[in-house]
């Protein structure tokens, strides 16, 4: 009978141990700060948006280093609206972006897939005609040498075809009439969420960011403290 219960015991302690773990380091490490590399001219204005789950990186649809929309095509998009001043970037898994509208959707195969990394990735790109500050929307600004690493941190996590073109995942899956998803680069797993991709691109940039966060609020604390 005691071996029965240490088993049962067992069994009911390890995943909240687990958890406590996991939500304890997620929680200290995105306390901690990695530092904005020095700049003196910070003339390109970018945004940070979360959902309240998922934070997006938000840039000029075009300036004088890119124009975005020659390879995250317009028509793309429901809308086709051409008028859109920003982009926003978001990486995630491919399973919950195309297969789980809301979370009553959720299926335990895409949730387990997620978890251990056993999925594919996908780029959410979503265009706007403009942004306002917010609880949930942050504007900074970049140097031009800052936001080139940033151009090919965004860039390189596509994946592309024989002919180097981004792929366009053609789906009825939209979130709006103002976005498209597109192939991606990795998996997402409870150790490199769509949050660790988005804070991973500000430190690619020389900007302030958490050591590390799996969670929207650790990069929002970094800018709200």
């Amino acid at each position: 009978m005691k071996k029965v219960l240490k088993i049962v015991l067992f069994t009911i302690l390890t995943p909240i141990v687990l958890v406590a773990l996991y939500l304890g380091f997620a929680w200290g490490l995105s306390r901690i700060t990695v530092s904005a590399e020095p700049s003196e001219n910070n003339n390109i204005p970018m945004y940070i948006l979360t959902n309240g789950v998922h934070t997006d990186l938000v840039v000029p649809v075009r300036n004088s280093q890119i124009d975005w929309s020659k390879s995250i095509l317009f028509e793309n998009t429901i809308g086709k609206d051409t008028t859109a001043q920003w982009i926003a970037f978001g990486w995630g898994d491919k399973g919950f972006y195309l297969e789980t509208p809301t979370w009553a959707d959720l299926k335990a195969s895409t949730a387990i897939k997620a978890a251990t990394g056993l999925s594919t990735a996908a780029i959410h790109a979503t265009y706007y005609r403009s942004l306002r500050e917010g609880n949930d929307c942050i504007r900074t600004s970049i140097d031009s040498a800052k936001y080139a690493r940033l151009i090919a941190y965004i860039q390189q996590s596509f994946k592309r075809d024989s002919s180097g073109h981004i792929m366009h995942i053609i789906t009825n899956a939209n979130y709006g009439r103002t976005d498209a998803f597109y192939e991606a680069k990795g998996s997402y797993s409870l150790f490199h969420t769509c949050n660790t991709w988005a804070n991973n691109g500000l430190k690619a940039c020389g900007q302030r960011a958490c050591l590390w966060t799996p969670f929207d609020k650790g990069i929002f604390y970094q800018y709200r403290k």
